[in-house]
C-alpha cells in the first residue's frame, strides 16, 4: 500500500462543501450524538479531511478514529450530497465498507497511516479527534468501531 498525494488538495477541509451542507451535517451530529455535541464541527472537519486523503490515495484502505466515523456515517445518510462530494473530490464513490468480523486486526491501515496520508494530502489534523499508540486501549488502531474502511476493492 503507498500513500501518495499526487492531486493537489485543498488545505482546509470544510471547503471541501458549502458552508450549507457542512451545518446540515454538524447539526445532525448535535441531534443523533448529543454527547459530542459539543465537537461536531470537529467530527465534521476530520471527517471531510479523512475522506480528501482518501479520494486522493484510492485502494489504501484508510480507516476512521471512532469519532472520526461519527462524521462519515453522518454525511453517508444524506446520500445525494455525499455522492455529488466523492465524484467532485474523488472522481469515484468513497464506499464505506465495514469488515464482517471487525474484531479481525489488519483489515485496512492502521490510524498511523491514515494520519500521515491527510497530511501529505495537505489537511491539518486535530490529534484530539485520533488516538495515540498509547491511547490505543479505547479502541482498536486500525478501523472505526465497525470495522470500516474505504473499500480498496471497489
Amino acid at each position: 500500500m503507498t500513500i501518495t498525494a499526487d492531486r493537489p488538495t485543498l488545505t482546509a477541509p470544510r471547503t471541501l462543501i458549502s458552508p450549507e451542507l457542512f451545518d446540515r451535517l454538524t447539526a445532525r451530529i448535535r441531534i443523533d450524538h448529543p454527547e459530542h455535541a459539543h465537537q461536531a464541527e470537529q467530527i465534521m472537519t476530520e471527517a471531510l479531511a479523512f475522506l480528501g486523503a482518501c479520494a486522493v490515495n484510492p485502494g489504501a484502505g484508510l480507516g476512521p478514529s471512532d469519532l472520526v466515523d461519527i462524521g462519515w456515517h453522518t454525511f453517508l445518510m444524506y446520500t445525494e450530497d455525499y455522492a455529488r462530494f466523492c465524484q467532485d473530490v474523488a472522481g469515484r464513490f468513497i464506499h464505506h465498507a465495514p469488515d464482517n468480523d471487525p474484531a479481525a486486526a489488519g483489515a485496512g491501515a492502521s490510524l498511523s497511516v491514515t494520519i500521515a496520508a491527510m497530511t501529505l494530502a495537505g489537511y491539518p489534523v486535530n490529534e484530539a479527534m485520533w488516538p495515540t499508540a498509547a491511547d490505543c486501549s479505547s479502541q482498536k488502531c486500525s478501523q472505526c468501531h465497525a470495522g470500516c474502511t474505504d473499500s480498496p476493492t471497489k
